[in-house]
């Protein structure tokens, strides 16, 4: 049953009634959220708006067969945005999971390689890519390398922390426990393939919400089966329930003149 937990929900719901309503067809059942935040947060740039956890987790709330909104974030203390990430998810009360991300760093010291040698590219380019390359675009790519050299960089650093074996272990060990009917999955990766194939054998509905062309082929071809496949929900039919209130068509219902005086 779907009960608005804030006064605006309740208007959108009254604009957008089809929404709501394929939201109810798919929480009709006892149903589990799982929230892989690092696959998430990208989609702004495609979307181009923002997912606000507190209005996602309120309208998920609104919902009385979600029992777990389960949530998958990395933490890098010290980052500002990360530490605001994890004070959102706590305060708004998802069911956090959480590890330290890691931080990997790649030399890229370029003063002693040839110009026309693999050696730094490959650290981040596949090599089914690598070996499309001529020799003038190796070159190009190292002396790009050279220049940063010059300005003192010598070490590029990137960050990992995913869940995929932890989303996937819960979404099975709740499958087991027969905790939830239907599974509702925030990702596009392919690595979610095989659990969706394990769930869907068993006789469980899943949902996967994501946007139009950021889900990888695998999940498709579960998709295209025509029964007990996988369901696919566009979030961007989401947006004004739960994109930041800035970036909302909707206008506040407080006259900002008369709160002044």
């Amino acid at each position: 049953m779907f009960i608005p937990k804030t006064e605006k929900i309740e208007k959108i719901a009254a604009d957008y009634p089809r929404i709501i309503e394929k939201l109810g067809k798919i929480f009709d059942k006892k149903t589990r959220v799982y929230i892989d935040y690092a696959n998430v947060r990208p989609w702004s740039e495609k979307l181009g708006w923002h997912i606000d956890l507190k209005r996602l987790k309120q309208l998920l709330d609104s919902f009385d067969t979600i029992e777990a909104i389960n949530f998958y974030n990395g933490y890098l203390a010290g980052d500002e945005r990360s530490e605001n990430e994890k004070m959102v998810a706590e305060n708004n009360k998802y069911i956090l999971r959480t590890k330290p991300v890691k931080i990997m760093k790649f030399p890229i010291n370029a003063s002693s390689i040839p110009a026309d040698s693999t050696a730094l590219v490959k650290q981040f380019i596949k090599r089914s890519l690598l070996k499309k390359y001529d020799i003038g675009t190796i070159e190009l790519l190292n002396e790009r390398f050279r220049g940063m050299n010059k300005k003192g960089e010598y070490v590029i650093e990137d960050m990992k922390c995913n869940f995929d074996v932890e989303i996937g272990i819960d979404m099975l060990l709740d499958c087991e426990h027969d905790n939830a009917d239907t599974f509702v999955l925030w990702s596009g990766d392919s690595d979610f393939a095989d659990p969706i194939k394990r769930l869907l054998a068993a006789g469980k509905q899943v949902f996967l919400f994501a946007t139009v062309r950021r889900i990888a082929s695998e999940l498709n071809d579960l998709n295209e089966i025509k029964e007990n496949g996988l369901h696919i929900f566009d979030i961007a039919d989401l947006k004004e329930f739960i994109c930041w209130a800035r970036e909302s068509s909707y206008k506040r219902t407080k006259d900002p003149v008369a709160e002044a005086s």
